[in-house]
Formats: structure tokens, C-alpha cells, sequence
């Protein structure tokens, strides 16, 4: 920050004293037509004001220039960087790959945002592995540009990055910080553990690395030290470090015990250590890394949403909430967090987060919400919950208690129930599927549509027809349900339009009226093999036919005829 001269101050106080001075001198001896003193002192504040304005902007004009300075260097350093990482086409790609044992490729899209997201990191990345001296070369390609070079290398998408190991390539499986793509790359080229030595070098370990697993062996050599090995080399994301002696050891994790056979994962957040208790064996050390490797609320971003949905949790907590409101929010929930770990998976997202938090919360029809949302996720059984009660620190716990126990009941999406009119469609949402449909003593022809259905409108209009052709059939009601707003979990429909036909005798058993309609029209007027090109297309235009709003009458009919006569048949 720039503080102006000892010397330069001493002068600007002076004259503000003289000019003060001479002020006073000038009123004692001012006439009777001289100005106010108080209209002079009130000038000599005011520019007294303008001084210190001129002062302040010159500080933060040199406050600017230094940020500019510590941006430009930043520049330089990222600069460098990307200059370290060589640059692919058409003509070397293959040349590159074959004569060297290691090439570790970017494929990218200047167009695309995940690109320009990791490649910075990517260049992070490749400037460690240089100053480790790793063998890797590092290496991108524009493979919008060069389809030829990203046809040799496989590369069908962006981002993409392979490690190609004496011209084989294997896909990246790592993190996206350049600490994970560095410690991948060299578990994947020969160094899958760092040894450490000495107080010291832990002391500059841990100004690297903040996530890590650490063993302590007597000796490196025998069974447990060769499965350790193992599960190093196995695992994709985390550092793994030895040591021999305790003084070094507790440096990393001073919570360990004496003894010669130690390890433990170190993490950057509350519940930092974490001491493994099992065998040394690579599938259980593995596992204990994959229950414990998470924070105990983590943050999900589009380059680690992959990563967390493949957790072996399968029961996840969602939190959906702006980013003050999770702050203020994170101390409780850390603490029921730990209460749950290895059981369920806590997992934030920014609310405002549009391509994160929308398709999860659409599932839930929270999707226009902008409050503070807890929500889970049983993957196992493809369920879904929601807290509906206050977000204290009790109650999420509760909540978490009862998805464990199985007594928290899975949530089903719902519009508000609708006034319907007597001899109209009833409109049916999630809360009024079973009065409605599964417990009315008449017929149902239930429609079930979706906003985004390209054959929905056409088809509402035919039933619209149908109802009043239909109108005089009191054992027949009309109903429709928009699918995209509301659930319930006796109705299971993958295509839309649908319509099912719900006899009064047994609710149990729909029948697809709508699919077999459509089944008899593409016999009758289409090939097989003219179906699977253009089907939509040829159902709207078959939908609108005399004859098909006849077969579907028809269908009908046989079906509400077929309900009347085993009434009459059990009477």
C-alpha cells in the first residue's frame, strides 16, 4: 500500500499551518467590510477536504498499480504455463505420441466452457510436473480444428484428457484441480507414493498438499507395505505418503499413536484426521478412502459432479441454498453430517447455480424456488425425499434418522388440488390421483400429458371429442393428469401421450388404450422400417384422421362394455 514520505507530510502540514495563520491575521485586521471569519474557515475546511480527497485517490491509484502488477505477474506465471504445454495438429500428433513414453493430451474446444475452465489448471499442472521433473509430456489440441489429430487420438468430446503410456491411452479418472491432475499423472508414471524423510520435508509436504493418506512403516518392505503400494497406485485422486519414524509422522497427523504400523487420511476441513483401523489390505484401505475421502459437506461444481454422484453413499443429502444462506447453515449441518458419516453423503449446491441445481430440483417441482431447499436421493431404490418442516439443526436430523430407518416417506411431486367442474375433464394432480382414479367407483379414461409433448396437444383435442361424445355415459369419467408436475407411485408412464383406460372393477390393472391405438394405426398404414425414422411425425398426422378418433371410440366402448357386462355378470 503506498503511504506518502515522511518529509512530503511535514510540508503539506506546514502550509496548511500558514495558510491557517494567515487567515486568523486577515480577520483580526479585516474592516467592517470584510467577509464572515466563519465563511473563511468554512473555505479553508473545505479545501483542507479536497486535500485529503487528492491524497486518498492517490493511494488508491497506487493500491491499483500494485494489483495491476501482482495481476500482470500472475499473467506471466500463467503465460509460462501454457507455453510449457505443447501444442498438437494435424501433422505431429502422431509423431508426438509415438516417440515419447508419456503424453498427457488435452483435447478442447475453444467454444466450450468446461475448455476454458480446466485449461488453465491443466497449464498449473504441467508447470509442477516440469519443476518435479516428471517424464510426462504435456500436450493439448484444438480438436474442433484438427478432426484428423483428434480422430488418432479417440478423442469424441470436450473436454478430453488421455494419458498416452508408450502409445496407449488410458482415460483420465482423476480431480480437476491441478494438484489432482499432477498427483494422477504421477501415480500413473511411475510414483504413486512420496517418501518423506525428514520434520523437515513434512513441513514443505504440507505447504503442497492439504488432502492426503500417510503410512508409517518400520520397514518399506513386506506384505502390509506392498498392499499399501497397492491401493497408491489404485487409487486416482488422493496423495499417498510414507514415513518411517514418529517425530516426521506427527507432523502430518499428530493424532496418531506410537507404533510402526500406522495409517491415516489427512483432510482440509473440520474433521481433519482419520485413522484406519482395518488390515492392510488394498480393497479395504480403497473402501475406507471412498466413504472418507469427501468433506463432510461437500460443494458440488459441474467439474466434480461426477465424482460425487459415483460415491459408494447412495443415500445423499442435497442442500440448495444461496451461498450466505449455506454459511449460515454449514456449522449445523457439519454437525449432523459427522453424526451420519459413511451412511449418508451431504452434499451443497449454489441455488443460483442454474445448471446444477435446476434438473434436480425440476424432479421435486421446486424448480422456480430461490429459498433454502433440503432434499435427498436414495440411488439404491431410485426414491426421493424432501424436508418439509423448518431447517433447524433438529429436524434435518430427524429427517436423516428416518431415511436410515426407512420411516420418512418418498417424496411425490404435486400441483395444487383444482376446483373441477361437475360434467367437465377432471383435472387430476399427484395429491387427488388416488381419490379420483384408484378409489372412484366409475370408469376412468385417464389422459396423461406433458408441456414439452409434441403429440400431447393433438391428442388432448381428440379427447376433448371423445368427451363429448361420451358425455351421456355416466359410468365413464374423463380425467387428465400433466405428468411433468405431478407423481404418484401407482402411476408408472414412460411415453407421452398416454391414455389408460381404469375399469371401476379392478383399478389394479390399466389398460394402455392409447398404445394400442397407435399399434393398430402403424400396421395398417406404415413399414417398419419408415416407423422407427419418422414416428412422431406420422402419429400427428394420423392422429387427426376420422378414422382414428373411430378406433379410438371404438377401443372404448369395447372396454367400457366389457367393465358393464362382468358388473352385471357378478350382480
Amino acid at each position: 500500500m503506498f503511504s506518502p514520505k515522511p518529509t512530503f507530510n511535514f510540508l503539506k502540514f506546514s502550509l496548511k499551518l500558514i495558510l491557517i495563520f494567515s487567515l486568523v491575521i486577515s480577520n483580526i485586521y479585516a474592516d467592517e467590510n470584510s467577509r464572515d471569519p466563519d465563511e473563511d474557515l468554512k473555505d479553508l475546511e473545505d479545501l483542507i477536504a479536497l486535500d485529503e480527497q487528492v491524497d486518498q485517490e492517490k493511494q488508491q491509484e497506487e493500491q491499483g498499480s500494485n494489483q495491476h502488477v501482482k495481476t500482470s505477474s500472475e499473467a506471466e506465471v500463467l503465460s509460462k504455463a501454457q507455453r510449457i504445454v505443447l501444442e498438437l495438429n494435424n501433422d505431429n500428433t502422431k509423431r508426438v505420441i509415438d516417440e515419447n513414453e508419456f503424453v498427457f493430451v488435452l483435447g478442447y474446444a475453444p467454444w466450450c466452457t468446461r475448455s476454458a475452465e480446466l485449461m488453465p489448471k491443466f497449464a498449473e499442472a504441467a508447470m509442477t510436473l516440469k519443476v518435479l521433473d516428471s517424464p510426462v509430456l504435456m500436450a493439448k489440441v484444438d480438436a474442433d480444428r484438427y478432426t484428423r489429430a483428434a480422430k488418432v487420438l479417440g478423442i469424441k468430446g470436450f473436454p478430453t484428457l488421455l494419458l498416452f503410456v508408450n502409445g496407449s491411452s488410458q482415460i483420465y479418472s482423476g480431480g480437476f484441480t491441478a494438484e489432482e491432475i499432477v498427483i494422477w499423472t504421477r501415480k500413473k508414471t511411475g510414483v504413486p507414493v512420496i517418501r518423506i524423510s525428514s520434520v523437515a520435508a513434512a513441513e514443505e509436504f504440507l505447504k503442497k498438499h492439504q488432502t492426503f493418506v500417510v503410512g508409517q512403516f518400520d520397514k518399506f518392505e513386506g506384505p502390509d507395505y506392498e498392499e499399501f503400494v497397492k491401493a497408491a497406485t489404485a487409487d486416482n485422486e488422493i496423495q499417498f505418503a510414507e514415513v518411517s519414524d514418529t517425530d516426521t509422522l506427527k507432523v502430518l497427523f499428530p493424532d496418531a499413536k506410537d507404533g510402526r504400523l500406522f495409517l491415516g487420511l489427512v483432510k482440509s476441513e473440520p474433521e481433519k484426521y482419520t485413522t484406519y483401523k482395518e488390515t492392510f489390505q488394498m480393497d479395504k484401505i480403497l473402501h475406507f478412502l471412498d466413504y472418507n475421502k469427501f468433506p463432510l459437506v461437500a460443494t458440488m461444481t459441474e467439474l466434480n459432479s461426477v465424482r460425487l454422484y459415483a460415491s459408494p453413499i447412495k443415500l445423499q443429502v442435497f442442500i440448495f441454498a444461496e451461498i450466505d444462506d449455506f454459511k449460515n447453515l454449514r456449522d449445523s449441518l457439519e454437525d449432523v453430517a459427522r453424526k451420519f458419516k459413511s451412511k449418508i453423503m451431504f452434499i451443497y449446491i449454489d441455488i443460483k447455480e442454474e445448471n446444477l441445481a435446476k434438473p434436480l430440483l425440476t424432479l421435486f417441482g421446486l424448480e422456480e424456488s430461490d429459498k433454502t431447499i433440503v432434499a435427498a436421493f436414495d440411488n439404491r431404490i431410485s426414491s426421493k425425499y424432501l424436508l418439509e418442516s423448518d431447517l433447524t439443526q433438529n429436524n434435518i436430523e430427524e429427517f436423516c434418522m428416518g431415511l436410515l430407518d426407512g420411516t420418512v416417506p418418498p417424496y411425490y411431486k404435486s400441483q395444487p388440488i383444482p376446483e373441477n367442474r361437475e360434467g367437465s375433464i377432471q383435472v387430476v394432480v399427484g395429491k387427488t390421483f388416488e381419490e379420483l382414479v384408484l378409489k372412484s367407483p366409475k370408469n376412468i379414461l385417464l389422459e396423461v400429458h406433458t408441456p414439452w409433448c409434441i403429440l400431447c396437444e393433438s391428442t388432448s383435442k381428440q379427447v376433448e371429442k371423445l368427451f363429448k361424445h361420451f358425455k351421456g355415459l355416466n359410468s365413464l369419467t374423463f380425467a387428465r393428469m400433466d405428468a411433468s408436475a405431478n407423481e404418484h407411485p401407482d402411476l408408472q408412464v414412460d411415453d407421452y401421450p398416454t391414455l389408460l383406460f381404469y375399469p371401476a372393477g379392478d383399478k389394479s390393472k390399466p389398460v394402455t388404450i392409447l398404445g394400442c391405438w397407435l399399434l393398430l394405426i402403424y400396421s395398417r398404414f406404415l413399414k417398419w422400417h419408415w416407423l422407427m425414422k419418422e414416428p412422431h411425425l406420422v402419429v400427428q398426422m394420423k392422429l387427426s384422421t376420422k378414422a382414428g378418433i373411430k378406433e379410438l371410440a371404438a377401443a372404448i366402448n369395447k372396454h367400457v362394455k366389457a367393465e358393464d357386462k362382468l358388473t352385471r355378470d357378478e350382480l
